[in-house]
């Protein structure tokens, strides 16, 4: 491809060992029901990282799906089957699942993004699957309601409390970017009502700057305390909640608001210019918050500082992820940067090959130290992903 001259060999040979070595990674984390957030260490049992997770194995089913290899198509459906096996009785996809089907966990706020993602990788089975699978219609009903219940009947956006989706430890609550992205995205798949009045919702409430005034009043005032002491962003807000919102800056919510088709392209293009200003691919992609929250912050909460995880730089408050790195490289091939692509995908095979393919969960944001879980299952899906995207391959998302 053409895109690609600009690339050495030497990163070509680095982007193939990379999607070879992320292969053999889910192969490896594969069990009879489904795939392991991580390799199976003794670390990663004490932490409980050998469990199929909602949102971790999810991401990793699309990439499973499509890839050619039986034993991957086929665990795509387990690892689905096993967390509808454990949905709970009011529709909620679990946090994850024990692989023996002995444990069911829905985090202390509920984790609302694992229902999310799991509606999300049932569509692209159905979609793109090499293995037959048309069941699961009962449960993605009741887990389409348990979402619906949650929906603010005029906005038409989720509603949830802190810490409850990916970044855990986070304060973001009340109408949160990232998974009202994927809320959208849910809508878009299974036609569900309203998706045009979410899609407006999304944009003047995470982007209070529009020109174009709410004719509801409660919209008009969350826009004004938004815009309070701002000036006009580049990314949208993290979360917008009564009084007080998040500008840290979420690289996930905002690549996904691309990937989701939520951005216009000027809106897009101005996402990717602020990572790109910020240097936050840089050495390794990919930093998921541009201005990390400090103790002294107004957002600072004390459970952030919890085993000193989340402090400055690390973890979700600033360190850097290699997933994210994925979804930033099928960005900017969604928005037609294809050479930035292939040399962010480069980078991202340089990230996961680091202490002899080790695919490290994270790294700290400033120290660039490796920290977390090796074996990072969706390390390696999101890199698949990622070059499929490049690649112009329609089973990527």
């Amino acid at each position: 491809m053409n895109d690609l001259a600009s690339l050495p060999s030497s990163s070509l040979v680095l982007i193939d060992a990379c999607a070879q070595a992320s292969l053999a990674l889910l192969q490896s984390n594969l069990t009879p029901h489904g795939i392991l957030a991580a390799s199976r260490t003794k670390e990663a049992v004490a932490r409980r990282y050998t469990r199929i997770f909602g949102r971790d194995a999810a991401i990793c089913v699309m990439a499973m799906c499509g890839s050619g290899v039986p034993a991957l198509e086929e665990g795509a459906v387990a690892s689905l089957d096993a967390l509808a096996a454990q949905q709970a009785r009011n529709g909620q996809i679990p946090k994850y699942v024990d692989p023996e089907g002995k444990d069911a966990d829905f985090w202390y706020l509920g984790c609302i993004d694992a229902t999310l993602w799991w509606l999300i990788a049932v569509d692209h089975v159905r979609q793109h699957g090499s293995v037959g699978a048309s069941h699961w219609a009962e449960p993605v009903q009741r887990a389409l309601q348990w979402l619906l219940a949650q929906e603010h009947q005029h906005f038409r956006l989720l509603q949830q409390n802190e810490a409850s989706d990916w970044a855990d430890i986070m304060p973001r609550s009340g109408y949160v970017l990232y998974t009202n992205a994927l809320w959208f995205d849910v809508k878009r798949r299974f036609a569900l009502s309203h998706a045009d009045e979410t899609h407006h919702h999304f944009n003047h409430l995470f982007n209070p700057f529009q020109r174009d005034l709410h004719e509801y009043h409660r919209a008009r005032l969350l826009q004004h305390y938004a815009r309070r002491g701002r000036s006009d962003l580049q990314l949208y807000l993290s979360f917008v909640n009564l009084g007080f919102v998040g500008d840290e800056g979420d690289v996930l919510g905002n690549l996904l608001a691309i990937q989701c088709g939520l951005a216009d392209e000027g809106m897009a293009h101005g996402i990717a210019n602020a990572i790109l200003a910020s240097r936050a691919s840089d050495p390794y992609p990919l930093r998921v918050v541009l201005r990390p929250l400090s103790a002294d912050h107004d957002l600072w909460r004390t459970y952030m500082g919890r085993h000193r995880q989340n402090l400055v730089h690390q973890y979700h408050n600033g360190g850097i992820w290699p997933f994210v790195g994925g979804f930033w490289v099928m960005a900017l091939a969604r928005l037609g940067l294809r050479n930035e692509g292939w040399a962010e995908l480069a980078k991202l095979a340089t990230t996961n090959a680091q202490d002899d393919w080790r695919f490290t969960e994270w790294f700290h944001g400033g120290t660039l130290a490796p920290m977390g879980m090796a074996g990072q299952s969706w390390n390696a899906a999101t890199f698949l992903l990622a070059q499929r995207a490049l690649q112009g391959q329609g089973s990527a998302w």
